[in-house]
């Protein structure tokens, strides 16, 4: 679990409203189902006209990622294609064949079967490079359904403020409903504003992240892949991925 998305989401809403108290307001005039409807059911539905219903899909499942990203380049990325290196050296290719079904992950258990196959370095770098770049392009686009929920969350925000100022000025001849009107109108600016800048851009660039490493990872796969298949020392693979981790 990311503990730091759970304390930066706990700080932010923390600072909020104790900046609501701390001026003499009430929490309970924030709570306002009507402006919450407004913004995140309208926010939604724009999100879901301008994408694909996969790629809507892909993006809401991977809003799991912001507290359980997944798993990135380590350490044991390094030793295990060292270790395959050795084994091929030693044993030739086919006895990697046996290491195939261990792998969870289509992408390596794929590589790792053309390497066994005997597919050539370079073809072998080719074909992984590209269900790579597809996999980059797919993954990034339905992250950025959050980027693009932060984006029209404010306006639809200020749309129910103009609701709410209309409600109001229908009721002017009555008093006892000026002030509901008036409070959806204001806090569903707050919840517009509060939700994209709080939330969904956060959560946008957090998952892009989340890709970067994931290809990062596959990266360093290909690499010791070709390099096996190069017929690299396994020193030298195990040298050259650890560059991946200079920093």
């Amino acid at each position: 679990m990311d503990k730091i998305s759970i304390i930066g989401l706990l700080v932010s809403l923390l600072a909020i409203l104790g900046g609501q108290v701390l001026e003499g307001g009430h929490i309970a005039s924030l709570v306002q189902p009507t402006a919450f409807l407004i913004v995140i059911g309208g926010t939604l539905g724009a999100v879901m006209l301008q994408s694909p219903f996969p790629v809507f899909k892909r993006g809401i499942s991977m809003a799991r990622w912001i507290f359980f990203p997944p798993k990135g380049g380590d350490q044991g990325v390094v030793e295990q294609v060292t270790r395959w290196s050795s084994l091929a050296r030693k044993e030739g290719l086919l006895a990697l064949e046996n290491e195939i079904t261990t792998l969870r992950d289509p992408f390596v258990r794929k590589g790792l079967q053309l390497l066994v196959d005997g597919a050539e370095p370079m073809r072998l770098r080719e074909v992984m490079e590209v269900e790579l770049g597809s996999y980059e392009h797919h993954m990034k686009t339905s992250a950025k359904i959050w980027e693009a929920a932060g984006g029209y969350a404010p306006t639809i925000g200020i749309l129910g403020a103009v609701m709410g100022l209309i409600h109001v000025m229908e009721n002017l001849s009555d008093p006892s409903k000026l002030g509901a009107g008036i409070a959806v109108a204001f806090v569903a600016t707050i919840y517009g504003v509060g939700a994209a800048n709080l939330v969904f851009l956060p959560m946008a660039k957090k998952l892009l992240a989340s890709i970067g490493d994931t290809v990062a990872l596959r990266e360093m796969y290909i690499d010791g892949l070709v390099g096996i298949a190069n017929g690299d020392n396994p020193r030298i693979i195990e040298s050259r991925l650890q560059g991946y981790f200079s920093h």
